[in-house]
């Protein structure tokens, strides 16, 4: 690829990650589905967060959001990126620009000073299955508007890349198809992310269109696939999601995953691992594929980097890890 600034333009929520660890009680004690995202207005998360108080819970802060964890993991490979997500002027939103600044990786959209709106959270609950449930406040990231997409900075990317749940609110789906069109226009190619199955239930005919429109590169997990495809037989939905962009990659827990790469499809195996926490895991992979993709990889090593960041990832509490991994790179993928 030509030489640009930055690997990849990231475009997401940005929301500040309260971590958890829990058993299976607490969780079964909210009004949530277990293992999936919930989104609440500011009363409904506070009482969570008093309650985790009332446990003696140990809180963790991190920047967060799915494609945050993303461009974290992709810098943490020893890429490049920018990031657009909105943030309001308080202290969260001062602690998620240091953050981001801190892991290597541009913010940009300025916070908004004269606003109701907090910046937004999300309670990560992490049960000793590994699972973890998300009760979200988006707050002011749904303000997300397409006069925040700085063309210029996408220009100077490899890669556009664009979550899913930013499709959930009117303004940042406005946001969204903002970023791919301009990436189009542009001649950068479009990633996107279907991110959760609660948005595959009520999105799907949206992101089908939109992945034949706009994208070059689809991001799903098994499960989300299935959800998309409308069957259980996982090869099928494979083969149907390849035939919409010129390469996907669909994870499937620890078997690793599939890349359909203009109609082939080819599995690459996961590596062993003994999960604490599968939070971040889809969002580490993405990273490191993205990583490969503007770094010389070949698709099948850019999984193959994937895999092991994912693999990573879900061994510690928490979205992230907490160092430079790009010494392993070349035993990896070599």
């Amino acid at each position: 690829m030509t030489h640009k600034k930055y690997d990849v333009f990231g475009v997401g929520n940005a929301i500040v990650d309260i971590l958890a660890m829990v058993d299976d009680d607490f969780v079964a004690d909210l009004p949530v589905h277990r293992g999936a995202m919930t989104l609440m207005d500011a009363a409904q998360q506070a009482e969570v967060l008093v309650k985790l108080e009332r446990n003696q819970h140990p809180l963790k802060l991190a920047s967060g959001g799915s494609a945050a964890n993303t461009m974290v993991a992709i810098a943490q490979s020893g890429g490049t990126g920018i990031y657009s997500g909105k943030v309001s002027h308080d202290t969260h939103g001062e602690f998620y620009r240091a953050d981001m600044r801190a892991a290597g990786i541009d913010f940009e959209v300025e916070m908004a000073a004269e606003t109701n709106l907090p910046t937004g959270t999300c309670v990560v609950l992490t049960t000793p299955d590994a699972e973890r449930t998300m009760c979200t406040h988006l707050g002011i990231s749904t303000s997300l508007a397409p006069s925040d997409i700085d063309v210029e900075r996408l220009k100077q990317s490899k890669i556009a890349y664009i979550e899913g749940y930013l499709w959930d609110a009117a303004q940042p789906r406005a946001g969204c198809v903002e970023a791919f069109e301009q990436a189009n226009r542009h001649g950068i190619p479009a990633a996107f992310t279907f991110s959760d199955g609660f948005l595959v239930d009520r999105f799907a005919d949206d992101f089908r269109r939109i992945a034949r429109e706009y994208c070059d590169i689809i991001f799903s997990n098994a499960a989300e696939s299935r959800q998309f495809c409308g069957t259980d037989d996982l090869e099928a939905c494979i083969a149907e999601i390849g035939q919409l962009v010129d390469l996907a990659f669909i994870t499937n827990s620890a078997d690793g995953c599939y890349v359909a790469h203009h109609g082939t499809v080819t599995h690459v195996p996961g590596f062993p691992i003994k999960p604490i926490d599968t939070v971040g895991a889809g969002d580490a992979f993405a990273g490191g594929v993205l990583f490969g993709l503007t770094n010389g990889l070949t698709p099948i090593q850019a999984a193959r980097w994937g895999n092991y960041i994912a693999s990573r990832v879900v061994e510690i509490n928490g979205p992230r890890l907490a160092q430079d991994m790009r010494q392993h790179l070349k035993s990896i993928v070599s």
